[in-house]
């Protein structure tokens, strides 16, 4: 008869449990740099019973060159050493993006106040005295390896946040209409910033003779903003919008004052985390030459005439972002488009540019540059966007820049 223990598989599972933070525990490379050999070989003994990988270096500079070679997840470096010092090791691996994240423990008999302000200053993440006593060794150690995965952890979830940002960014992309040509041309640009934000836009014939225009910008930044972007876009490009969500009445898409009336009675920001939006919709009529618009808080739209002296006028009507406040009655103006007038869409990201000494290059600074822009409407857009790069020193934006040139020809 065969006797079988009870507590195999509960034994079983702490050996597994046991093996795989072991192996772990081997994954973790420490680095010990220390001019005294017997410092080394008595740190270096004790750290393998412990059941980690250990490499050492006798000097600074021996050690540098290991650390950028295995980027060990912790360092034991003593403070006094020729050539290269261990306060010169600390500066130099938390200069470095590589290996900023190693954990760094300097092995010293300094305990002054001013010589620990130094060091931390210098980069070290902790301190052992010298000669290391065995249990601080151990407990420094194991804390140190902790907030090392801790960090490892932190960046590795950022990377895939980036990621799905990123995903998400070219998405809305996706989305996003096409240039087309015409009695109409459209251009256009999108550049999503490094957080993501909510801007989108769309341009459609409602029919033969009436075009739609519209650019909005959702409050806030992130997947959140972008999928509220996206729901209205798509609304629209199905003319899916109803006056209200209980109503069965679909919206008006040639008035600008319904389509925006409506957009707010079905977006209230109590009802989409708070969020709200700004937008710019016009109609134009290619048979009248006219252009029907209406703004919620949004920059107005910038018409300039062609002509050797061009004029500007900017397009805007009085009106609270979409959401902010529910039962709210927008204004619409209409505007006649003289041939060749080029029409401008954006969002304030576009001239919201941080500058140095704390100024912001400007609404004014924009239309400076569309002014200045050439006749060959290839070009235009490139220009523009060269210009706005410039202002902002080609940093990453730190929202959406989303911009729309309409050039109309009779």
């Amino acid at each position: 008869m065969r006797w079988e223990n009870p507590n195999a598989p509960i034994l079983g599972f702490i050996w597994i449990a046991y093996y795989l933070d072991v192996s772990y525990v081997n994954m973790l490379q420490i680095l010990i740099i220390d001019d005294d050999p017997t410092i080394r070989m008595t740190l270096q003994r004790f750290l393998k019973s412990q059941g980690y990988d250990v490499i050492v270096a006798k000097d600074g500079e021996e050690g540098l060159a290991k650390a950028r070679e295995i980027r060990p997840a912790l360092i034991i470096c003593d403070w006094m050493m020729p050539i290269i010092d261990g306060l010169e090791v600390c500066r130099q691996i938390k200069s470095s993006p590589s290996l900023a994240n190693i954990y760094l423990i300097l092995l010293t008999a300094r305990d002054q106040e001013g010589d620990l302000v130094q060091g931390l200053e210098m980069g070290a993440d902790d301190f052992l005295g010298k000669p290391p006593r065995i249990n601080e060794l151990r407990a420094r150690v194991r804390a140190g390896l902790r907030l090392y995965q801790a960090t490892e952890e932190i960046q590795r979830q950022k990377r895939l946040i980036e990621q799905e940002l990123s995903q998400a960014s070219e998405y809305v992309r996706s989305l996003l209409p096409e240039p087309f040509e015409g009695e109409v041309s459209i251009r256009s640009s999108f550049l999503p910033s490094t957080q993501l934000g909510g801007d989108s836009f769309d341009y459609f014939w409602l029919d033969s003779d009436h075009l739609a225009i519209y650019l909005l910008d959702v409050s806030g930044h992130g997947v959140g903003s972008a999928l509220l972007s996206v729901s209205v876009l798509n609304l629209m490009r199905t003319r899916s919008l109803r006056r209200s969500k209980s109503s069965q009445d679909t919206t008006n898409f040639y008035k600008p004052s319904e389509v925006l009336s409506d957009l707010n009675n079905n977006f209230q920001m109590s009802l989409h985390n708070e969020m709200y939006f700004t937008i710019w919709y016009g109609v134009y009529d290619k048979r009248t030459h006219t252009l029907v618009y209406a703004s919620g808080g949004h920059p107005p739209a910038v018409i300039i005439s062609n002509e050797e002296v061009p004029k500007i006028k900017l397009l805007k009507t009085a009106g609270l972002p979409i959401g902010m406040m529910p039962e709210i009655n927008y204004l619409e103006k209409v505007c006649e488009i003289d041939n060749s007038s080029r029409l401008y869409l954006f969002s304030d990201g576009v001239y919201e540019i941080a500058q140095e000494h704390g100024n912001i290059w400007g609404f004014n600074a924009l239309i400076h540059t569309f002014m200045r822009t050439s006749s060959d409407r290839n070009s235009r857009i490139e220009h523009i966007l060269s210009c706005v790069k410039a202002a902002a020193n080609n940093h990453p934006f730190e929202d959406d820049l989303s911009l729309l040139e309409v050039e109309f020809h009779m």
